[in-house]
């Protein structure tokens, strides 16, 4: 019988107390984000707003506990941007939002860091739920970082592949692993290169026991983006579901499916609060569309990071996501 899995693909938005705390403990300059030697009082800040949101995740009954990555003022960047061998230089638009990060640059080798390992040892002390890590996918990564060190795109890649698989390797026992890829589907490989993102995905897959998740979002994968990435080693694809239907079940109808799928069912961005019956009724939709009798495993999540939201639309959207689970598995039995 399937399990059906609530869950997100991290990126919290910042309590409303801890926003205002930290806007007067760290500045409102490029240079007062976070850089990975945070002092004394901005580390206590984000200790007490990891737990509250590990708090409300638990309230909310999620099945997967993300750790928040609350620090990551960079979004996806942050991995790099906290690396010594980076500097952090020009802000730069978050794809097509009016976010910004630091481009981070590569100017040295990219060792192993423990930063995004140390936030999960941190959220595993204060749940004894089943706890999810979120990285950055090596595409995606590669693709917001400005390289000036291994000047040459494939072994750019590789680099960051191999960077993530360490960071990867170094964290707790964690459940699954959320890797996010929006740039398959806003900057899509060309040929050649769609077959090396695949690999680099695979390489960080294989760097753990937890069950992998791919989630691209905005939009649907390309058809020879999506067929290269179902040859990764990883446990279920994410589908944004919100962005764009007809695409994305064209691809699972033409190339088939992971055992495990995840459906991008409820709005990150739009602060209207979904209806959990609606949400359920939505992954009966899916089913009915594609060749797929049964996945081993349905991860029911926002289509992409949530930190675009206000903080009590956040927590009401979490619930959302654990009833709707909640009733997919009434049904199924």
């Amino acid at each position: 019988m399937t399990e059906y899995v609530s869950t997100t693909p991290g990126l919290f938005p910042l309590p409303d107390w801890a926003k205002d705390d930290l806007s007067d403990l760290k500045g409102h300059q490029k240079h007062d984000l976070v850089s990975g030697d945070e002092g004394e009082e901005i580390t206590a800040a984000y200790e007490e707003a990891r737990e509250e949101v590990i708090d409300v995740q638990e309230d909310a009954n999620l099945d997967r506990i993300a750790e928040g990555q609350l620090r990551w003022d960079d979004m996806l960047a942050h991995p790099l941007a906290v690396h010594d061998a980076v500097d952090t230089q020009g802000i730069v638009r978050y794809y097509d939002n009016n976010n910004f990060y630091r481009d981070p640059v590569v100017q040295g080798d990219l060792d192993f860091s423990g930063d995004v390992a140390n936030e999960l040892e941190a959220a595993a002390e204060l749940t004894d739920g089943d706890l999810q890590a979120v990285l950055p996918g090596p595409y995606s990564l590669a693709d917001l970082a400005t390289d000036e060190h291994y000047g040459d795109e494939a072994d750019f890649l590789a680099a960051i592949a191999d960077f993530l698989a360490g960071e990867a390797e170094a964290f707790p026992e964690v459940e699954t692993l959320f890797l996010l890829e929006p740039s398959l589907v806003e900057s899509a490989p060309e040929d050649g290169q769609d077959e090396r993102a695949s690999e680099a995905i695979d390489q960080v897959a294989s760097a753990t026991d937890a069950d992998v998740v791919v989630q691209p979002y905005w939009g649907a994968l390309e058809e020879k983006v999506y067929a290269h990435l179902l040859d990764a080693d990883i446990d279920a694809v994410g589908f944004d579901f919100v962005a764009n239907q007809e695409d994305n079940l064209y691809n699972v109808q033409e190339y088939g499916a992971t055992d495990d799928i995840s459906l991008g069912l409820v709005d990150g961005q739009n602060t209207l609060v979904e209806d959990p019956e609606a949400v359920r009724d939505r992954v009966d939709w899916v089913y009915d569309q594609i060749p797929v009798s049964e996945f081993e495993t349905v991860y029911l999540t926002t289509n992409t990071e949530t930190f675009y939201l206000p903080y009590a639309k956040f927590e009401e959207k979490l619930a959302v996501l654990a009833e709707a689970a909640d009733l997919a598995e009434v049904k199924a039995a």
